[in-house]
């Protein structure tokens, strides 16, 4: 928790001082603040962040135009802070490029807890030897996902992939032909039981089926299952 290094961005200082407070009570140590989109960019040239806490209402422009200027440079986990509840804005944070949001009023320790998820998901093992240097390579026939490499390729086409897509795909890349509710889409992939809801899945299996379908209106890869969820079904494994 000590090594993660978090950017609070709002232009509300007395929010700032909360959500600081508490991640310091909670073992983050390295808190980096900004109040203007222009702060967060400038930022982020200079200091490689792994969390970001973006609020939709900033001064200049608004999160949701931040963020894809900050994914063109980072490719921190990005929590947006916000008040807009709507399916709408919420879909609009997913597609310019969010990984998660929290609505606005919060309660500090909830962000605490979101962060530890994704610092316990984003731990670095050492590096392995022997036999363990096996190149992991799913392949499903029309893609392979590359987990070495953290690469998806779609018919032999590198294929840009958020974060947090790639996560989901990953997911469903090691547990082939089984049935997933979007509850435990949500607790296996971001690591909060109860926490998410269906929007947050269901945007990131839109984003995959843009990516890895021939026609994502009619997907035959990742399937819907009436009533109980999703699979992604296998292809053939090299």
């Amino acid at each position: 928790m000590q090594k993660a290094k978090i950017l609070i961005v709002d232009d509300e200082k007395s929010i700032i001082q909360v959500i600081e407070m508490v991640l310091k009570k909670e073992g983050f140590r390295h808190i980096f603040k900004a109040c203007t989109a222009r702060e967060a960019l400038d930022l982020l040239k200079r200091q490689e962040i792994d969390i970001i806490l973006l609020d939709v209402m900033l001064p200049d422009q608004s999160g949701f135009e931040l963020c894809p200027k900050i994914r063109d440079i980072s490719r921190a986990h990005i929590i947006f802070l916000t008040a807009r509840t709507s399916d709408l804005d919420v879909l609009t944070g997913f597609v310019t490029g969010g990984d998660d949001y929290v609505t606005k009023p919060f309660n500090p320790l909830e962000i605490a807890a979101r962060i530890k998820a994704r610092v316990r998901r984003d731990a670095i093992l050492p590096p392995s030897r022997g036999k363990e240097e096996v190149r992991r390579r799913y392949d499903f026939g029309r893609f392979v996902l590359d987990e070495l490499a953290g690469e998806l390729w779609v018919e032999d086409r590198l294929v840009s992939c958020p974060a947090q897509v790639y996560q989901l795909l990953l997911f469903l890349c090691k547990n082939p032909n089984i049935v997933y509710s979007k509850s435990q889409l949500y607790e296996a992939v971001w690591g909060i039981d109860g926490i998410g809801d269906d929007n947050t899945v269901m945007v990131h299996i839109r984003k995959i089926r843009e990516r890895i379908e021939a026609d994502p209106g009619n997907p035959q890869l990742l399937l819907t299952v009436r009533g109980l969820g999703y699979k992604l079904i296998k292809g053939r494994s090299t």
